[in-house]
């Protein structure tokens, strides 16, 4: 159930124009501040973003020990790891809730401890997201893992040990894992099949800086060279991408105008290429991008979503609400998460035309093939929206109901829209400064 500060009501039919800022991305900053972990002095984090999962992190940093205090700019975080300590489990099952973050810990901890403690984990409920692979990396390390109640409890008897590992697919979370883990192993890691995702490389670019030694190859194999000891930091986190995709779609379905201050060409490339074939038009510059709709139709695509560097499926929710505007037949093959086009149910509530397939619509087949998971869709369009109530089912499909909310005629009551804070920074100035029609029930206008 949600409560009265947690729905929003849209009025929609009104363009989106304006400007708004995206600061560092929601990939990438809480993964830096666990890297602090490692770091034998303090380290300075730039371009920080106000969301939820950060304040996830920094409470679990706290909690173990670190001080987490703002730096000199806005945006700033200054994390000194000198006191780490054990947490009460407890505490740290309170802070972790909502966030898969926690199991991130795991190698810094046991680097700096010896022991961890990681409970259940939360986060979107998009499709499998399994921990099993985190923990059997961790064993290939030389960790050992008890299972107690409430979570699992870890340990490493002696200092870990780099390994070789290949992971079954480019998981974002796993390769994070192994990078967080191996900079201070004893000898050499090898990852092979690696997520080479911008904030991956970032990521690796924060840990070099604190003295790590890592190679990137080109056939996404990383190479890790352990390492005695590692000292702070001093970085500016890359831009959310998602994030500025997500309100580049929201100018294209409200036939809106917006220039997003902090995107960046080179992380959105393979968005920007499939954003023109739509029909979107866009203007970069050296501080962002401008995304507008050009007027006349939208053109029908096919896409399919893919690891880095092909499409990414947190693009892809947002988009589709734009594509239930194109003339003609649209084709969506989502091959990262099985779940993900759950959301398309309340479009269709909306008016919008969508059937969900289980074969693989695409170029090629793809994991969930034969798996029965309803993982391809058809966008047939254009079609009138009508405002409707929704319940946000996660992150993206969250924001992607707003955007459809705002591009629909009538009052849509949005439910849930606390969870959109996950990722979107003060998303609600920001609907506010472009122009957005929308309230909370009894409380004030935006």
């Amino acid at each position: 159930m949600t409560g009265p500060d947690d729905v929003l009501l849209v009025h929609g039919g009104t363009p989106l124009e304006g400007e708004i800022r995206v600061r560092g991305a929601k990939n990438l900053v809480p993964k830096a501040m666990v890297a602090a972990l490692l770091g034998h002095g303090p380290s300075r984090l730039r371009n920080v973003p106000d969301i939820r999962d950060v304040r996830v992190v920094r409470g679990l940093l706290q909690l173990h020990g670190v001080t987490v205090r703002p730096g000199d700019e806005p945006g700033e975080l200054v994390l000194d790891p000198t006191y780490v300590e054990s947490a009460n489990v407890a505490d740290i099952d309170a802070h972790a809730g909502s966030s898969r973050i926690p199991i991130l810990l795991c190698g810094p901890l046991l680097h700096r401890l010896g022991h961890a403690f990681i409970p259940g984990l939360g986060g979107c409920d998009i499709g499998g997201r399994p921990i099993d692979f985190h923990f059997e990396v961790l064993r290939q390390f030389g960790a050992t893992i008890e299972k107690r109640e409430g979570g699992q409890y870890l340990e490493a008897p002696q200092r870990l040990r780099g390994c070789k590992i290949r992971l079954p697919y480019p998981s974002v979370g796993a390769t994070e894992q192994v990078l967080l883990t191996a900079v201070l192993a004893e000898g050499v890691t090898e990852l092979s099949n690696a997520a080479v995702e911008p904030e991956i490389e970032d990521l690796i670019c924060v840990l070099q800086k604190m003295g790590a030694i890592i190679a990137m190859d080109t056939d996404r194999t990383i190479r890790i060279t352990g390492v005695d000891k590692l000292g702070g930091y001093n970085h500016r986190a890359l831009s959310d991408r998602l994030e500025a995709a997500s309100w580049a779609s929201a100018a294209l379905a409200t036939r809106g105008n917006i220039y997003v201050r902090g995107a960046q060409q080179r992380s959105m490339v393979a968005f920007l290429n499939t954003y023109r074939k739509v029909g979107g038009a866009f203007e970069i510059d050296d501080e962002g991008i401008r995304f507008w709709h050009p007027g006349g139709s939208l053109n029908a695509i096919a896409l399919e979503t893919d690891v880095a560097p092909g499409f990414q499926t947190d693009w892809q929710q947002p988009l589709v609400v734009a594509l239930t505007q194109a003339a003609g037949l649209s084709i969506v093959h989502e091959t990262v998460y099985e779940s993900r086009l759950g959301f398309t149910s309340a479009l269709n509530q909306m008016g919008a035309h969508i059937q969900l397939y289980r074969e693989c619509l695409g170029g090629s087949a793809c994991r969930f093939g034969q798996r029965n998971f309803l993982h391809s869709a058809v966008v047939s369009g254009p079609t009138k929206l009508q405002g409707s109530d929704m319940v946000v089912p996660d992150l993206r499909g969250g924001f992607s109901y707003l955007i459809a909310a705002l591009a629909a005629e009538g009052t849509s009551r949005v439910h849930g829209i606390d969870l959109i804070n996950r990722g979107y920074e003060n998303f609600m100035q920001k609907l506010k400064d472009l122009g957005a029609n929308v309230e909370m029930p009894g409380g004030t206008a935006a």
